[in-house]
C-alpha cells in the first residue's frame, strides 16, 4: 500500500463497517490536515459516529486502512489514540455517575497529573476557555449542559493534535458556543486538526473551513461551508431543501397548565415560579444555561419531585403537586425527559416493552392490569413509521438505535397520544436537520389540534422558531414571558447568563 499524502493528520482509504445487515459505513475517504477545521455532516445514521468511533479506536474497520501523519496504523484501542494525539468529545457522554468531575476526568488522562495538582490545572483550563466548572461535585448532580463542558475540558486537558467534537454546542448558550470556537480557532491556529460534528448549518459556515457530507454511510460530497448556501448543503445531506418547520396561526383555548407560587429546593437545585399559565393551542418555550434548574422544573412537572401545596401546579383544573406520574397521565399530561437513554428509555428494553412504559395509563393498550401485547406492538410501529425511526427490529433493545433515531421514538411515543398537555425537555437534541424539522412540525401540529406544550432548550432557534410566548431560566427562577417576537438571540442569551434584568418585562 502506497503512503498517505505526508500533509494530511488523519486519512482513511475505503474504509467500510457493517453491523449486521446494516451497512454503517462504505468506502470512505475523509482526510483532516493540520490547522483545518473540518465539518463532518450527514443526517442521523448516516455514519458519522461510527467513523469517528473507528478513528479513536473505538471500533475496528471492517475494510480500508487509517494513515496518521502518512503512515499506515491500527487504532486498537481508545488509550492507544490518546497517546497518538486524537481525542474525542462523544455526542453521549462517557461519566461515571457516582464520582466527582475531578475523578471522572483522572480517569481518563493515563495516569498522567492527580490530586490537587490536576484540579489546579482543571480550573486554570475551564477559565481559559470559558467552561464553568465544580471538580468536587458527583457527576449525578449535573445537567447534560454542565457534563458536556467536563467532555470538553477533559478533551482539552490531553492537549490533542486532532480534535473530533460530536454535537458539542447541543447544550450551550451562544455566548458559550462562541467560546467553544474561539477556542477551536485558538487550536487550529496552532496547527491541531478540529473534526466538528454538527446539525447547526449556521456554526459550521461560520467555524469550519472545509467539509465532507455523509448520506447512507458513503461520502456523497464535499464542500466549502463558507461560500456554499445553507439550502446547497441541506441538499446533500438530506436530499432536501427543507430545513425550517412552518408555522401557522393557532387559535388558543382554556387553561391546561397553572403554576402559582412554586418554591422548590432539591439537591443543589431550586425552583422557584410566581406564575405561569399555559393555554390549549399554545406553545411555551423555556430557555437557560444547562444547570439553571431546567431538571427541577422538568421533574416538578412531570411527578417525579411532589411539591407542597398540591395547587402550586394545576393540570386540567386537577391540583396534582402531590400526584405522581400515572395519576399526571391519566390527566393526559404526556413528558419527554432530557436524557434519552436512561431516564426516557431503559437501554437494555425492546422498543416495544419501553412503548409500555409511558402507556400503563392507556386503556387502549393496559386493561385491568392485563397489557394487550398486539396493541402495544402495533403502536411500537406507528411510532417507528409515522416518525421515521430507523431501528434494527422492534424487539432489539433500545440502546441498540443511534441517538437521533432513539429521540424520534420517545418523543414520538407521547405526541402519539395526543396528550392534553406535553412537556419536553431538550426535543431535539443530536437530531439531524431534516429529523429536526419533523419533531418541531409534529410539536406545532399537536398544538393546532388543541394540546398545550412547554418546551425546555437549550436550542434559541428552535425556541424561536416554535413557540409563542419565552421565559428564561435562570439560577432557579423563571423571568416573566414575552411574545416570541419580543426577543432576540442576543437578548435572550444576555438574560440567560444574568447580563440582562430577567424581570422587567411584564
Amino acid at each position: 500500500m502506497s503512503p498517505a499524502k505526508t500533509s494530511a493528520l488523519i486519512e482513511t482509504r475505503q474504509i467500510g463497517k457493517s453491523f449486521g445487515k446494516t451497512i454503517a459505513n462504505q468506502n470512505i475517504d475523509f482526510q483532516v490536515v493540520p490547522g483545518q477545521i473540518h465539518a463532518l455532516l450527514g443526517e442521523n445514521g448516516a455514519g458519522k459516529s461510527t467513523l469517528m468511533k473507528i478513528i479513536c479506536g473505538l471500533q475496528q474497520p471492517d475494510s480500508g486502512t487509517l494513515f496518521w501523519k502518512g503512515q499506515a496504523v491500527e487504532i486498537s484501542s481508545p488509550k492507544l489514540a490518546r497517546a497518538m494525539g486524537i481525542g474525542m468529545v462523544h455526542q453521549h457522554f462517557a461519566l461515571f455517575e457516582g464520582l466527582s468531575v475531578a475523578e471522572n476526568i483522572a480517569f481518563s488522562i493515563d495516569g498522567a497529573v492527580q490530586g490537587p495538582a490536576l484540579e489546579k490545572k482543571i480550573l486554570a483550563l475551564a477559565d481559559k476557555f470559558g467552561l464553568a466548572v465544580e471538580p468536587h461535585r458527583p457527576v449525578f448532580e449535573l445537567s447534560a449542559g454542565e457534563r458536556q463542558r467536563i467532555e470538553i475540558l477533559r478533551a482539552l486537558l490531553q492537549t490533542p493534535e486532532l480534535l473530533i467534537l460530536d454535537e458539542p454546542t447541543s447544550v450551550l448558550t451562544p455566548q458559550e458556543a462562541d467560546q467553544l470556537f474561539d477556542t477551536v480557532r485558538k487550536l487550529a491556529n496552532e496547527g491541531h486538526g478540529v473534526v466538528f460534528i454538527s446539525h447547526k448549518l449556521k456554526e459550521v459556515r461560520d467555524l469550519c473551513d472545509s467539509a465532507t457530507i455523509l448520506r447512507a454511510g458513503t461520502v456523497v460530497g464535499s464542500c466549502d461551508p463558507r461560500t456554499t448556501s445553507p439550502e446547497e448543503i441541506a441538499e446533500l445531506m438530506l436530499g432536501s431543501r427543507e430545513i425550517k418547520a412552518v408555522s401557522t396561526p393557532r387559535d388558543t383555548g382554556g387553561e391546561r397548565l397553572r403554576i402559582q407560587n412554586l418554591t422548590m429546593s432539591v439537591d443543589a437545585q431550586s425552583l422557584q415560579i410566581e406564575s405561569l399559565s399555559l393555554l390549549a393551542g399554545e406553545i411555551f418555550g423555556v430557555a437557560g444555561v444547562a444547570g439553571n434548574g431546567q431538571e427541577l422544573l422538568f421533574a416538578a412537572l412531570s411527578g417525579e419531585q411532589l411539591c407542597r401545596p398540591a395547587d402550586s401546579i394545576v393540570i386540567n383544573n386537577e391540583p396534582v403537586g402531590a400526584t405522581g406520574p400515572n395519576g399526571r397521565r391519566a390527566l393526559q399530561a404526556m413528558f419527554v425527559p432530557e436524557e434519552r437513554l436512561g431516564h426516557a428509555a431503559v437501554p437494555h428494553m425492546s422498543l416495544i416493552d419501553n412503548t409500555l412504559l409511558t402507556n400503563v395509563t392507556n386503556p387502549d393498550i393496559v386493561s385491568r392490569g392485563i397489557v394487550n401485547r398486539q396493541r402495544l406492538i402495533d403502536n411500537a410501529g406507528q411510532i417507528s413509521e409515522r416518525f421515521e425511526v430507523r431501528h434494527p427490529g422492534l424487539k432489539r433493545a433500545a440502546q441498540n438505535l443511534s441517538g437521533g433515531n432513539l429521540q424520534k421514538f420517545v418523543v414520538g411515543r407521547e405526541l402519539l397520544k395526543q396528550p392534553a398537555l406535553l412537556v419536553v425537555n431538550q426535543p431535539t437534541w443530536g437530531v439531524d436537520a431534516l429529523s429536526a424539522v419533523r419533531i418541531r412540525e409534529a410539536l406545532l401540529s399537536l398544538a393546532g389540534s388543541g394540546s398545550a406544550i412547554l418546551v425546555i432548550s437549550q436550542d434559541l432557534d428552535e425556541l424561536l422558531e416554535i413557540s409563542d410566548r419565552l421565559a428564561v431560566l435562570h439560577q432557579g427562577v423563571l423571568g416573566n414571558a414575552r411574545p416570541v417576537h419580543e426577543w432576540t438571540v442576543e437578548a435572550l442569551g444576555l438574560a440567560m447568563t444574568g447580563s440582562e434584568d430577567n424581570h422587567d418585562h411584564s
